[in-house]
């Protein structure tokens, strides 16, 4: 998974999945700067109510 993409996929869509959240999370350690500016920005979407957190298990 890349961060830029998944980024952008929760911009256009407004949602993020708890597997998505989980990598980010355990990816965390291997990210640059400009990476955790995008997940201070996909944490500050989703304090906001713009990003929602979907919790569906894939079929």
């Amino acid at each position: 998974m890349n961060l830029g993409l998944l980024f952008l996929k929760v911009n256009t869509l407004g949602v993020i999945t708890l597997s998505e959240l989980d990598w980010v999370t355990n990816h965390q350690s291997e990210f640059s700067r400009l990476d955790m500016a995008l997940v201070i920005k996909i944490g500050r979407l989703m304090d906001s109510g713009v990003v929602e957190i979907d919790n569906r298990l894939p079929v």
